[in-house]
C-alpha cells in the first residue's frame, strides 16, 4: 500500500513528508498509536482520530483479502482494503466517465507449454504484481487479474482530473516493467495494452465469493479489449477520446481506422510512442487554443509591477492561488507575452502529482529541458550537454558537474571523480550550487522563475525553493509560484512576498470569452444563458462548454446570425471536464449524496425540498450545502 496515496485519500496530504521522514510504511502503519502520531507532529486531535479510525477500518476488513483467489496479487489485496470507505459499505453503481485499460501478456500459451506449471505460476504472479503495482502507482483501480491478463479502471472509485493521462502513463510503465522481468531461457516478456475512455455504469457487484467483482457496463470496456487485441507486442493503443484528452502530452501515431468486432463502423485508434516534448502541461493540452484573457487586467498589472521591481534589483516573490481551470497557467502565458521583447532569462519548473515523492523532481526536469538532455542519449552526450549548460555559471566546474550529474543520474566515470559525500552534505552542496547558478544568471540579466502547481512540491524541492525565496531579495529575480487554494502559503513572512488570488469571472467577462470564440456572433439568448449559468465564471469551463456547443450541430447560420437548429436540450458536461468535476465531487465523499440529489432536483430547488429528498437533519444538511458552495460545485451542473 502506498502510504502517501492513503493519506491523500483521507484529505491529510500535508502529513506525507512527516510519515516519509519517520520511515512509516504500510508495515508500520497498523502499529501506530495516538502518542506516536503526536510525537511525529500530527498536532490536531481531529487529524489523529481520523488517521486512527482509518487504520482501524483497514484492520477490520480481513474478508476483503481472504475473498481473493490464491493467485491474486498481494498488491491488489491491499489496494482493495485501501480504496473502499467504511467496512461493509461498498459503493453503489453509478454513471461516470471512465478510462479502462486492458493488459495482455504476449505469448503466454507458448510459455505454458514450455515451462513447468510451478514456473508458469510464478511467472504469472510476477506479471500480475508488476501490472498491479504500476496501476496503483498512478492511483488506478485493479478491477480484475485474469491469469495472463489484467483489467484496470481509472476514474473509479476515486476520480482525478487527469484519468486518461494517468492510464497512459501507467500503461507505458507496465510495458517497460514487464520487459525487465526475467524468464527461464532468457526470453523477453512483453505485453499489449488497449485503453479507451467513455461514459459507463460502474460498481454493480456480480458473481459470488472469489469470483465477485465490480462490473462496468457500456461500450468503453469492449472498445479497450478490442484495441488491446490489435496492439503489437510492447505497444499501447488508445481510443480517439483518450487521444483527445491527453492532447500533446504524449507522442502518438495514428492507426488506420479498422473494423472491430462488435462495432458497426471502422474505429479510429492511436499508438502511443512515448512522452511528448511540450514544454508545459498547459501548452500540451491547449496547443491549438488561445481564448482571450478576460477580466485579468488588474492581476497582470500587479505581476508587471512586481517584475519592474525585480528587474531593478529588488527581488520579488508572488504566490498565485486559484482553483483548477481558473486561469493560473493562462495568466503566466500572458505575462510571458508582455515580456517577450525584454531581455531576461526564464526558468520554468513544473511540479507533478506523479512525483510528489521524487526528490527535486521539478529541478531535475528543468535542468534536463534547459540542457536538451534526453534520457535515451548515450551517457557521454548527456554529460556534454550538462557541461555546456553549466558553462560560466559556476566557479568550480570540477566539483559542480559531478554533483549535478549525480542529481540527474548521469554517469561520469572516466571524466570526473566520483562524488564521495555524506547524503546531507551532498544535498547541502547541491543546493548551494543551484543557487550559485541562479545568481550567475541574474548577474547577466533579470530572471523570471515560474514554479507551477506548487501544491505538488516534494519536500526536498520545497526546502530548496524556501532558500531561494529568501535569497533573491537582493537579486533581479521574480519568482512566481502557482498553487491550488488548498496549497499552503509558503512565504508569508518575507517582506518581498505578494499573495494574489484569482477569482471567478463575472457574467459579462465570461460572455466576452464566448463572443471571441464565436467570432463576434451572438449566441441565442437561451444558449448563452445555459453556458453562463453552468460554468459559474470558471474560464476553462466557459471555453470547453462553448466549444461543445459550436461543434454539436445545435446551431446553424441563418441570415448571418446563429440560431437554434431545433429544440434546446440541457447542455451536457464536456468529456474534457468530466474528470475534473468528478474529482471535486469524490473529494467530498461524505456529502456526495447531497450533491447528487441537488443535481437531480435542479437549480430551482428549495432548502425544504432538498431536506425532504435527503432526509438529513437540519444541521447536517446545512453543513453539506455550505461545503458544496465552498467547493465550487454548487449550484450543481444539471
Amino acid at each position: 500500500m502506498n502510504v502517501a496515496v492513503w493519506l491523500k485519500s483521507l484529505g491529510l496530504e500535508q502529513y506525507v513528508p512527516v510519515f516519509d521522514d519517520n520511515a512509516i510504511d504500510a508495515e508500520i502503519l497498523p502499529r501506530l498509536t495516538a502518542e506516536d502520531l503526536k510525537e511525529i507532529g500530527v498536532g490536531a486531535l481531529g487529524h489523529r482520530k481520523r488517521i486512527l479510525e482509518a487504520i482501524a477500518a483497514m484492520e477490520g476488513q480481513p474478508e476483503v483479502v481472504s475473498a481473493k483467489p490464491a493467485s491474486a496479487s498481494p498488491i491488489l489485496m491491499s489496494a482493495s482494503v485501501e480504496r473502499f470507505g467504511e467496512p461493509g459499505r461498498p459503493r453503489e453503481a453509478e454513471r461516470r466517465q471512465l478510462t479502462v485499460m486492458f493488459v495482455d501478456l504476449v505469448g503466454s500459451t507458448a510459455l505454458a507449454t514450455r515451462l513447468d506449471p510451478e514456473e508458469m505460476r510464478d511467472l504469472l504472479r510476477q506479471f500480475q504484481n508488476t501490472t498491479a503495482g504500476e496501476v496503483l502507482r498512478f492511483e488506478g483501480h485493479v478491477a480484475k487479474l485474469m491469469g495472463d491478463g489484467a483489467l484496470a479502471y481509472f476514474g473509479w472509485p476515486q476520480a482525478h482530473e487527469d484519468e486518461a493521462e494517468r492510464a497512459v502513463r501507467a500503461a507505458l510503465a507496465v510495458v517497460s516493467a514487464v520487459n525487465r522481468l526475467s524468464v527461464k531461457g532468457g526470453q523477453q516478456l512483453s505485453v499489449r495494452v488497449g485503453i479507451a475512455t467513455g461514459v459507463v455504469v460502474v460498481g454493480d457487484l456480480i458473481g459470488i465469493g472469489s469470483a465477485q467483482e465490480n462490473a462496468v457496463v457500456g461500450e468503453t470496456p469492449n472498445l479497450a479489449a478490442r484495441l488491446q487485441a490489435i496492439a503489437e507486442p510492447g505497444t499501447v493503443v488508445i481510443s480517439e477520446l483518450t487521444y483527445r484528452l491527453i492532447g500533446n502530452l504524449f507522442e502518438v501515431t495514428s492507426i488506420r481506422p479498422q473494423k472491430l468486432a462488435g462495432f458497426d463502423t471502422p474505429v479510429s485508434a492511436f499508438k502511443v510512442i512515448g512522452e511528448g516534448r511540450a514544454e508545459s502541461r498547459f501548452e500540451a493540452l491547449h496547443a491549438d487554443e488561445s481564448a482571450p484573457l478576460t477580466g485579468r487586467e488588474h492581476d497582470i498589472a500587479l505581476l508587471l509591477d512586481r517584475w519592474r521591481l525585480a528587474a531593478s534589483g529588488e527581488g520579488q516573490v508572488v504566490e498565485l492561488f486559484g482553483e483548477a481551470g481558473i486561469g493560473k497557467s493562462r495568466i503566466l502565458q500572458e505575462l510571458r507575452e508582455h515580456l517577450k521583447d525584454e531581455a531576461h532569462t526564464r526558468l520554468r519548473y513544473y511540479c507533478s502529482p506523479y512525483h510528489v515523492e521524487t526528490a527535486l523532481y521539478p529541478v531535475t526536469d528543468q535542468l534536463l529541458r534547459a540542457g536538451d538532455i534526453r534520457r535515451t542519449d548515450p551517457p557521454d552526450r548527456q554529460l556534454d550537454c550538462l557541461e555546456q549548460l553549466l558553462a560560466g555559471s559556476t566557479k568550480y566546474p570540477n566539483e559542480a558537474i559531478p554533483l549535478i550529474a549525480a542529481l540527474l543520474s548521469i554517469p561520469t566515470e572516466g571524466r570526473y571523480p566520483k562524488v564521495d559525500l555524506m547524503a546531507q552534505k551532498q544535498k547541502t552542496r547541491t543546493f548551494e550550487l543551484l543557487i550559485e547558478q541562479l545568481e550567475a544568471l541574474a548577474r547577466s540579466q533579470p530572471v523570471l522563475m515560474l514554479l507551477e502547481d506548487a501544491h505538488f512540491l516534494d519536500p526536498t524541492s520545497a526546502e530548496l525553493f524556501d532558500q531561494i525565496a529568501g535569497r533573491i531579495q537582493q537579486l533581479p529575480v521574480l519568482l512566481i509560484a502557482t498553487s491550488r487554494p488548498e496549497g499552503a502559503v509558503r512565504w508569508s513572512g518575507l517582506p518581498h512576498a505578494t499573495f494574489l488570488t484569482l477569482n471567478r469571472l463575472s457574467r459579462a467577462q465570461a460572455a466576452s470569452i464566448i463572443a471571441a470564440m464565436t467570432g463576434g456572433k451572438q449566441l441565442p439568448a437561451a444558449v448563452l444563458d445555459q453556458i453562463l449559468s453552468k460554468t459559474e465564471g470558471v474560464p476553462l469551463f466557459v471555453e470547453e462548454l462553448t466549444k461543445v456547443v459550436l461543434e454539436s450541430g445545435l446551431l446553424q447560420m441563418r441570415d448571418g446570425e446563429l440560431v437554434l437548429a431545433g429544440p434546446l436540450p440541457p447542455l451536457a458536461v464536456p468529456a474534457t471536464l468530466h474528470d475534473s468535476l468528478m474529482a471535486r465531487l469524490d473529494r467530498l465523499d461524505s456529502i456526495r449524496d447531497v450533491a447528487q440529489v441537488a443535481a437531480v432536483i435542479g437549480r430551482e430547488f428549495t432548502h425544504e425540498l432538498l431536506a425532504a429528498a435527503t432526509g438529513l437533519p437540519e444541521l447536517e444538511l446545512e453543513r453539506a450545502t455550505n461545503q458544496l458552495v465552498t467547493s465550487g460545485l454548487f449550484p450543481p451542473w444539471q
